[in-house]
């Protein structure tokens, strides 16, 4: 017999009718849908998601990470808590060099770092594990230089750099190369200024490390409030002097007079002579 799709047409027409009216009542809720708690675990497991990225020591640092400043934190030595202990035994040296200059007061400001000796274009390695920080140029100051946050809760600044040899946010492994040693910014010479840094404090890295056999004192540093930031009082000092230019036919007892002060303390204070010949546009410290 042969097929004729006519005879079915009205049949077709009902069946779909029927079906449409059925659709309007179907109940969604048995459709299966996503768990929440699953989608939101992908989420966190999303590697590719910038607000999810992860940085070392983010609970000490309140998830603070920004190359903007060196110190963000502005976390005064009194909030810090009474006691740290730090994991220094995967530590490497940066360079192998000897101290230049230490960490500590100079004439006119604070040296917050230690000074290594090196040559123009030798190599400067990570101290420890950990992800860059900050790149940037300070034609006054550091000149080149790269800051790491580390895995232990430190950071440390390497300075005066002739090349930077990694990226910003790039992970690095403690002794990975980072930078060729320069003599770039304010400088006076070749050399590597290292700094080590606690929610933006310096601590003096000598504490932590021998600079003369390149290892740590100890596996362990325990950073405390009087120990490890024992320079405040003397920053204080320093913030707090005046300083005079000397002017020509000056005498340290007309210096004296004018600041309020005595003969004996201003050799006292610069570490001069009571006979010393003073050079008109030298400063001296008065206060």
């Amino acid at each position: 017999m042969q097929f004729s799709p006519k005879k079915f047409l009205p049949f077709l027409i009902f069946i779909s009718s029927i079906l449409g009216l059925n659709a309007q009542h179907i109940n969604y809720s048995i459709i299966p849908k996503k768990d929440t708690a699953n989608v939101y675990q992908e989420m966190l497991n999303d590697k590719s998601d910038d607000l999810m990225e992860n940085h070392p020591a983010d609970d000490i640092y309140n998830n603070i990470w920004t190359s903007e400043k060196l110190n963000p934190y502005k976390i005064p030595i009194d909030s810090l808590p009474d006691t740290v202990r730090i994991d220094c035994k995967n530590f490497f040296s940066p360079v192998q060099g000897i101290i230049t200059s230490d960490f500590g007061p100079r004439r006119y400001r604070y040296h917050y770092g230690t000074d290594l000796r090196l040559n123009i274009g030798d190599s400067v390695h990570a101290a420890f594990s950990g992800k860059i920080r900050i790149i940037d140029y300070e034609a006054r100051g550091y000149g080149h230089y790269v800051v790491i946050r580390h895995d232990n809760g430190l950071e440390t600044v390497y300075a005066h750099l002739s090349q930077v040899m990694v990226e910003l946010d790039q992970v690095v492994k403690g002794g990975e190369l980072i930078a060729l040693g320069g003599n770039t910014g304010r400088s006076t010479g070749p050399h590597l200024h290292f700094e080590m840094r606690y929610l933006g404090n310096a601590i003096n890295p000598a504490s932590i490390i021998n600079f003369y056999t390149g290892q740590v004192h100890n596996d362990t540093y325990q950073i405390t409030k009087r120990k490890s930031f024992y320079y405040q009082r003397d920053l204080k000092a320093q913030q707090a002097a005046k300083y005079y230019k000397i002017r020509k036919g000056d005498t340290l007892g007309q210096i004296a007079l004018r600041n309020g002060t005595s003969v004996k303390a201003l050799c006292r204070m610069n570490n001069i002579k009571l006979k010393k010949l003073l050079q008109p546009g030298q400063k001296i410290r008065v206060r």
